[in-house]
Protein backbone atom coordinates (compact mmCIF):
# COMPACT_ATOMS: atom_id res chain seq x y z
CA UNK A 1 0.00 0.00 0.00
CA UNK A 2 0.92 3.56 -0.86
CA UNK A 3 2.69 5.48 2.20
CA UNK A 4 1.73 8.74 2.87
CA UNK A 5 4.28 10.15 5.59
CA UNK A 6 2.80 13.21 6.09
CA UNK A 7 -0.95 11.22 7.10
CA UNK A 8 -1.20 9.85 10.97
CA UNK A 9 -3.02 6.90 10.88
CA UNK A 10 -5.96 8.69 12.29
CA UNK A 11 -5.71 11.05 9.52
CA UNK A 12 -5.85 7.98 7.15
CA UNK A 13 -8.78 6.54 8.93
CA UNK A 14 -10.80 9.47 8.80
CA UNK A 15 -9.73 9.52 5.31
CA UNK A 16 -10.91 5.84 4.50
CA UNK A 17 -14.33 6.95 6.39
CA UNK A 18 -14.70 9.86 4.41
CA UNK A 19 -14.59 7.97 0.86
CA UNK A 20 -16.60 4.62 2.66
CA UNK A 21 -19.51 7.27 3.52
CA UNK A 22 -19.35 8.91 0.52
CA UNK A 23 -20.20 5.35 -1.64
CA UNK A 24 -22.64 5.18 0.69
CA UNK A 25 -24.56 8.25 -0.93
CA UNK A 26 -24.81 6.52 -4.35
CA UNK A 27 -28.06 4.91 -4.93
CA UNK A 28 -27.77 3.23 -8.19
CA UNK A 29 -25.67 0.86 -10.51
CA UNK A 30 -24.94 4.38 -12.68
CA UNK A 31 -24.00 6.42 -10.06
CA UNK A 32 -21.70 3.88 -8.65
CA UNK A 33 -20.38 3.29 -12.34
CA UNK A 34 -19.45 6.95 -12.55
CA UNK A 35 -17.84 7.18 -9.71
CA UNK A 36 -15.45 4.71 -9.92
CA UNK A 37 -14.62 5.27 -13.23
CA UNK A 38 -13.62 9.37 -11.95
CA UNK A 39 -12.25 7.42 -8.64
CA UNK A 40 -9.84 4.37 -10.51
CA UNK A 41 -7.53 4.13 -13.11
CA UNK A 42 -9.22 1.73 -15.99
CA UNK A 43 -6.33 -0.91 -14.69
CA UNK A 44 -7.18 -0.41 -11.21
CA UNK A 45 -11.01 -0.72 -12.05
CA UNK A 46 -10.45 -3.90 -14.06
CA UNK A 47 -8.27 -5.24 -11.25
CA UNK A 48 -11.43 -4.91 -8.99
CA UNK A 49 -13.72 -6.70 -11.77
CA UNK A 50 -10.87 -9.56 -11.85
CA UNK A 51 -11.05 -10.36 -8.20
CA UNK A 52 -15.31 -10.10 -7.86
CA UNK A 53 -15.89 -12.46 -10.99
CA UNK A 54 -14.02 -14.82 -8.91
CA UNK A 55 -15.28 -14.78 -5.78
CA UNK A 56 -18.44 -16.89 -6.18
CA UNK A 57 -16.31 -18.94 -8.85
CA UNK A 58 -13.90 -19.60 -5.67
CA UNK A 59 -17.10 -20.20 -3.58
CA UNK A 60 -18.56 -22.98 -5.84
CA UNK A 61 -15.69 -24.68 -5.57
CA UNK A 62 -13.72 -24.21 -8.89
CA UNK A 63 -10.21 -25.04 -9.26
CA UNK A 64 -7.67 -22.01 -9.65
CA UNK A 65 -7.13 -23.59 -13.11
CA UNK A 66 -10.65 -23.90 -14.06
CA UNK A 67 -11.61 -20.35 -12.85
CA UNK A 68 -8.46 -18.73 -15.03
CA UNK A 69 -9.66 -20.35 -17.81
CA UNK A 70 -13.04 -19.32 -17.47
CA UNK A 71 -12.47 -16.00 -17.07
CA UNK A 72 -8.80 -15.24 -17.96
CA UNK A 73 -8.32 -13.80 -14.22
CA UNK A 74 -4.42 -14.85 -12.77
CA UNK A 75 -3.83 -17.77 -10.80
CA UNK A 76 -2.14 -15.28 -8.94
CA UNK A 77 -4.73 -12.82 -8.53
CA UNK A 78 -7.16 -16.02 -8.02
CA UNK A 79 -5.19 -17.30 -4.54
CA UNK A 80 -5.08 -13.88 -3.43
CA UNK A 81 -8.81 -13.62 -4.16
CA UNK A 82 -8.69 -17.11 -2.20
CA UNK A 83 -6.68 -15.85 1.32
CA UNK A 84 -9.33 -13.35 1.33
CA UNK A 85 -11.87 -15.49 1.47
CA UNK A 86 -9.99 -17.71 3.95
CA UNK A 87 -8.25 -15.18 5.88
CA UNK A 88 -9.60 -11.39 5.09
CA UNK A 89 -11.82 -9.09 6.65
CA UNK A 90 -15.16 -11.11 5.20
CA UNK A 91 -16.36 -8.62 2.75
CA UNK A 92 -16.28 -11.01 0.21
CA UNK A 93 -18.41 -13.40 1.78
CA UNK A 94 -20.69 -10.50 3.42
CA UNK A 95 -21.50 -9.04 -0.10
CA UNK A 96 -21.72 -12.38 -1.60
CA UNK A 97 -24.35 -13.59 0.48
CA UNK A 98 -26.16 -10.60 0.14
CA UNK A 99 -26.27 -10.80 -3.43
CA UNK A 100 -26.98 -14.45 -3.54
CA UNK A 101 -30.18 -13.68 -1.30
CA UNK A 102 -31.69 -11.12 -3.26
CA UNK A 103 -31.02 -13.36 -6.11
CA UNK A 104 -32.98 -16.13 -4.73
CA UNK A 105 -35.90 -13.73 -3.76
CA UNK A 106 -36.18 -12.28 -6.96
CA UNK A 107 -39.43 -13.19 -9.13
CA UNK A 108 -38.15 -15.07 -12.45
Amino acid sequence: MKEHRVLSRQQELAAEDELFSALLELQSVAEFRSFFQDLCTPAELQAMKDRWSVVELLEQGMTYRAIHDATGVSVTTIGRVARCLMDGAGGYRKVLGRVLNKQKVKPK
